[in-house]
């Protein structure tokens, strides 16, 4: 197999990935991102199908046998954050930076389309261009909009660049990687007040802090311990003026788990809780609760079939199989769809590429961009050379 594929061109990879960092878009604004990987595959000679799930860009080649097809991920889309970084490559645009790496999937992506574009298939090789991953569920959009069909996919792979991991080491484990994502919004309508006579009022704020501390205990006494969970509550607003109780106050947050019971009862736990703690101070609550995002879970086989590739590309004592986070990622969308894997490849180094994902200073060791291309190119060709069951 590794005979078939060409040399990757590193500093085609390093100067596309700097030019995407220099020039960020925000989910479902990744127009000349877009546009850059359109004319790059039609280049190339893929088919190539634009405005998938609004921004998002397919390509493909079609092989001997049609009904086996590989899709290949990559994210397109940046953070609403302002770079502190001094690097010739900063953000060009005040505000909107890449601070998860996705810049380098994108540069990733293109480079090991290139490699793959003359190569014998024995299947479908797609190759999916995502926006909007950072909670805007872009995959889903895209597979609303016929993203594993025509051709079909049978298979999905992807990578995350992964700071928290050094350079060198790639990150598979089979099951559950990512968590779920669920986000909540919590209304209690009071009776405001004077501050100085609190007697009259009925006050969402003290009512707030004592939500604060009952639903935080819901992970503590409600979930089996051996189910990983996350509760936070990240906002509480009222209108603001120092000696006025207000009449309400919303609260924010987020839950993440692996799936289990705590995942299927969570809400039922938090309304019960919300309803009883309010009724006690004679207050109401409201709680809005969506469930953005399932666990992103890794199939047994296919995490075997791209561990095996790993160690090949790295080394057997660089491929870990033990990280996890409870971080959240809409490739979940499509391993729930078809059977696939999602590596972690770490782009860390103890130099500028130290600072955690989401941090106006996240920059990435870019010789992470050789491993995770070899990584998704052998992949997906190893994939497409199996016998079909």
């Amino acid at each position: 197999m590794t005979a078939r594929l060409r040399a990757l061109d590193f500093e085609r990879m390093v100067t596309d990935r700097r030019t995407l960092h220099a020039h960020p878009e925000l989910a479902y604004e990744e127009v000349r991102t877009a546009g850059l990987v359109r004319e790059r595959l039609e280049r190339l000679g893929y088919e190539v199908r634009t405005g998938v799930g609004k921004t998002g860009v397919l390509g493909w080649r079609t092989g001997d046998h049609a009904e086996r097809g590989v899709l290949l991920r990559a994210d397109m889309d940046a953070l609403p954050i302002r770079e502190q970084n001094d690097v010739a490559y900063r953000s060009t645009v005040d505000g909107v930076m890449h601070a998860c790496g996705h810049d380098g999937h994108v540069a990733v992506g293109l480079a090991v389309a290139e490699r793959l574009s003359n190569v014998p298939l024995a299947g479908t090789l797609k190759f999916a261009f995502q926006p909007a991953e950072e909670g805007r569920m872009g995959a889903e959009a895209m597979i609303n909009d016929g993203a594993l069909l025509n051709p079909p996919v049978t298979a999905a792979f992807g990578m995350h660049l992964w700071s928290y991991l050094p350079v060198g080491t790639i990150a598979i484990r089979p099951g559950p990687v990512f968590a779920s994502a669920d986000h909540f919004e919590i209304m209690i309508h009071g009776r405001g007040g004077h501050a100085a006579i609190p007697q009259d009022a009925v006050d969402p704020v003290a009512i707030a802090a004592h939500l604060v501390t009952a639903l935080h205990t819901l992970i503590g006494r409600a979930r089996d311990p051996l189910e990983e969970a996350v509760l936070s509550i990240t906002a509480i607003t009222t209108p603001e003026s120092f000696n006025v109780i207000p009449d309400h106050a919303k609260l924010m947050g987020t839950v993440r788990t692996f799936g289990g019971e705590f995942h299927r009862d969570v809400e039922q736990l938090m309304r019960r809780a919300i309803d009883d703690i309010t009724h006690a101070f004679g207050a109401t609550g409201q709680l809005t609760f969506n469930r953005l995002m399932p666990p992103m879970v890794n199939d047994v086989e296919m995490s075997h079939l791209m561990e095996t590739v790993a160690r090949e590309v790295v080394g057997a004592i660089h491929v870990r199989g033990d990280v996890r986070t409870m971080g959240a990622e809409d490739m979940a969308c499509f391993l729930n769809a078809v059977p696939g894997c999602y590596a972690l490849v770490g782009c860390g180094n103890e130099g500028p590429a130290c600072h955690p994902h989401h941090s106006p200073h996240f920059d990435i060791d870019e010789g992470a961009l050789r491993i995770a291309a070899e990584l998704l190119s052998r992949t997906a060709l190893r994939y497409l050379d199996q016998p079909a069951s």
